[in-house]
């Protein structure tokens, strides 16, 4: 396990009352952070991936709910998007779920926590969603979704053994699907390096269309303008008791199945609709 960053040790080396004047909440999700996270993310949101909704009603406007999506892109921009586009539309704040990888890297892990940032644990998945009745995204193809090459893009990729199910079931919220295209085209990999991976140490070392173009590295900052669409699927409750330790597994897999199949469904439809990956 990494140690923790300094930085986010001194509210406790500080004393209590350092900490109750600090903006950072248990989470880590800082307000001034997200401050900037919005004029940042304002261009890309409304200039660069000029991004449309369709379903946005279907997010409840209070109460928990576990928000998951499709994945794609080398260095994935939808997550903030997401977070972005329903933090602002619906005023209510996204932590997103991220796994223990991406939150270890120096730096990075600590920006994504004052984002709204959490380690994808289910205990505190449990703890937002029913204790304290927040949105929470989670992207249920794990890093096989970011890590497609672009040949294979919007083609999902088994969802895990249905945790995110589990968890929504034990948490007793409904699961709310969000079908996402463009952002697979905005960073696609056109070659991955198994032997660069294993060296680095990272789950996966792309070559992009990005790289291709800009060079090495604005090509790993630098989007392309692709047009991005989400669209909210209808929310999905389970009729079991939540709060229980196990569920049968049988029904966690098919039901994380059904949703997989709906989702992929929508997608192929969104796609056949599509005139063009810059314009939608």
């Amino acid at each position: 396990m990494p140690f923790p960053e300094v930085s986010e040790l001194l509210p406790t080396l500080a004393g209590p009352d350092a900490a109750r004047r600090s903006d950072v909440d248990e989470w880590g999700r800082s307000e001034h952070v997200r401050t900037l996270a919005r004029a940042v993310g304002s261009p890309l949101y409304d200039h660069w991936f000029r991004v449309e909704w369709e379903g946005l009603e279907k997010v409840p406007r209070s109460g928990g709910a576990l928000l998951i999506a499709n994945h794609g892109g080398a260095i994935p921009a939808d997550a903030p998007m997401i977070m972005h586009g329903i933090e602002r539309e619906l005023g209510r704040p996204v932590y997103g779920l991220a796994d223990r990888w991406f939150r270890s890297v120096p730096g990075v892990g600590t920006l994504w926590s004052r984002a709204g940032g959490v380690a994808a644990h289910p205990d505190n998945a449990h703890r937002l969603l029913r204790d304290q009745g927040q949105l929470a995204l989670v992207f249920p193809e794990g890093e096989k979704g970011p890590s497609k090459l672009a040949s294979e893009r919007y083609r999902l990729r088994r969802f895990g053994r249905g945790g995110f199910v589990e968890t929504a079931m034990r948490a007793g919220v409904p699961v709310v699907p969000i079908a996402v295209v463009g952002a697979e085209e905005s960073m696609p990999i056109l070659y991955r390096s198994r032997a660069g991976a294993k060296l680095l140490k990272v789950p996966y070392l792309p070559f992009t269309l990005n790289h291709l173009l800009l060079g090495p590295v604005l090509g790993s900052f630098v989007y392309l303008p692709a047009k991005f669409r989400f669209r909210v699927l209808e929310p999905v409750r389970f009729d079991v008791e939540p709060g229980l330790e196990r569920y049968p597994r049988g029904q966690v897999m098919e039901a994380a199945e059904a949703i997989r199949r709906q989702m992929q469904e929508t997608l192929y439809e969104m796609l056949a609709k599509r005139r063009s990956i810059w314009f939608g």
